[in-house]
């Protein structure tokens, strides 16, 4: 597969098999750089799974896909070096304080010793946490503890960033602040891979793919799909018309 202009994330009729269970089911799509691109589904549906993938953790079973140029199942430690990854859990480690997390994944990501100085202060910055270095992460709140595992994630400025369910378990106003710093790193020609459930979020992806059983069942923005449903559509109703129509198909 040759890598399409513009095209930070390529992937074609990717397959995930776990003994008979088919986790990923056919997956095709593109995604360009500075773009948010979501993954909109409920818990099972393939979207960890696929996201997993793409951060080269898990090999395909059939299927191609290339991030960054690198093919996920040949190169996966030079895709692993390209992108930043953030986990429903946040990855952190609350036995560490603010500081020492930061440092840790400094080190982990490869950031040039005459850099950590400059991308510490920013993650400091960008988790709201500016002079709590000393404090213990399990004491931080739910949504500081979420912009400091973001901030920690793209210490060494990768060009694509995968944020697998970041806002599970955070309240409105965190799921706010926290889609406000996806805009900043999107305009700033970031790429952003988010998986979510929350019907919300998925107004503020530029794209969006409606995963259902490993399937990809819709694609495209927002408004798009909306105006395909008809006047007045909400994005609960494209979801479930989607899957009616799956349903419909698979008989």
């Amino acid at each position: 597969m040759q890598q399409r202009n513009g095209s930070t994330v390529q992937v074609r009729n990717l397959v995930k098999r776990f003994g008979s269970f088919v986790a990923v089911d056919d997956v095709s799509l593109d995604v360009s750089r500075g773009e948010i691109f979501g993954f909109l589904g409920p818990n099972g549906a393939g979207k960890s799974t696929t996201i997993r993938i793409l951060c080269g953790l898990l090999a395909p079973t059939s299927g191609q896909a290339l991030v960054y140029g690198f093919d996920v199942a040949k190169e996966p430690e030079r895709v692993k070096q390209s992108i930043g990854y953030m986990s429903q859990r946040f990855s952190l480690y609350d036995d560490l304080t603010v500081e020492e997390n930061i440092e840790f994944f400094s080190g982990v990501y490869g950031v040039p010793r005459e850099k950590r100085a400059e991308r510490k202060a920013y993650a400091m910055k960008m988790a709201g946490l500016e002079g709590e270095h000393d404090r213990m992460t399990r004491l931080l709140a739910g949504g500081w503890k979420q912009r400091l595992a973001l901030g920690c994630a793209i210490l060494h400025e990768p060009p694509i960033v995968f944020l697998d369910e970041p806002t599970s378990g955070v309240d409105p106003m965190a799921r706010r602040q926290f889609w406000d710093l996806i805009y900043e790193m999107a305009e700033g020609g970031t790429t952003v891979f988010v998986t979510t459930h929350y019907m919300e979020e998925a107004e503020y992806c530029h794209r969006l793919a409606l995963m259902y059983k490993g399937r990809t069942i819709a694609l495209g923005t927002p408004a798009e799909l909306k105006k395909q449903q008809g006047v007045g559509s909400t994005m609960d109703d494209v979801f479930i018309a989607s899957i009616e129509r799956e349903e419909a198909r698979a008989q």
